[in-house]
């Protein structure tokens, strides 16, 4: 029987640290919104539907001005985002067809996402059943303490960026968020601080999270420099 596949793209942010009113997956690049960019990638693939999470009182903007308007036929949902990125996830995951086998969870925000690497990726998660688009640090990181004073160094070669989409075999990646939601006030006053996918699956469950080289280009847009970067991108592409 063939595999289903589902793509949650989350385009619930505010995006505050782009200094504008115009949330920022909605700016426009090229004439576009940069939250087309990435949907239009998942249109084109071989994934079976699209769950869009937008903030809560866009689902209509989204609908006639994305969806609708650039003829996006695979979003088949579009879910309320929540106050949390991983409350907006488990609603674009409550809104998945159950007899999804893997799910894709990407950022809106993330326009260059590739044919390329949503491949990789299904070919990652068959085996590992959580993996990552990642890409390894070319600066030193160092860790610092309170008082912004640098406390170690950890080896370069072992440091990755840690990017989208993070994709997971169905049943893992929903046990995880059962767990975390129902665990949710007690993570939070032991100070834990989920911040992505892959950190749901490995605190939750203790299950490993497969990284794969993905590109430099996948770039998230969060300030306007990145923007700037993104009009380079896509200036190379055409």
């Amino acid at each position: 029987m063939k595999e289903k596949t589902a793509a949650v793209v989350l385009a619930a942010g505010k995006g505050k640290r782009m200094n504008s009113d115009i949330p920022k997956q909605y700016m426009l690049l090229r004439d576009k919104p940069v939250l087309y960019y990435s949907l239009k990638v998942f249109q084109e693939s071989f994934v079976d539907e699209i769950v869009l999470v937008a903030e809560k009182g866009e689902e209509e903007f989204c609908r006639k001005e994305i969806i609708e308007k650039y003829g996006f036929t695979k979003v088949k949902h579009i879910a309320a985002g929540g106050t949390e990125r991983y409350f907006s996830v488990a609603n674009g995951l409550e809104a998945v067809s159950q007899d999804c086998d893997y799910i894709y969870i990407h950022d809106g925000a993330r326009p260059f996402v590739t044919q390329a690497i949503i491949k990789q990726a299904l070919a990652e998660v068959r085996t590992h059943k959580a993996c990552v688009a990642a890409m390894p640090v070319k600066d030193t990181i160092k860790i610092a303490d309170e008082q912004d004073f640098a406390v170690s160094t950890p080896r370069r070669d072992l440091v990755w960026m840690m990017q989208t989409p993070q994709v997971f075999q169905a049943s893992l990646i929903r046990g995880a968020y059962r767990k975390l939601l129902s665990e949710e006030k007690k993570l939070r006053s032991q100070g834990v601080q989920i911040t992505d996918d892959a950190m749901v699956v490995e605190t939750l469950l203790s299950h490993p999270v497969k990284l794969f080289r993905a590109s430099y280009e996948n770039i998230k847009i969060t300030t306007p420099e990145d923007l700037l970067i993104a009009d380079g991108i896509l200036e190379k592409r055409v």
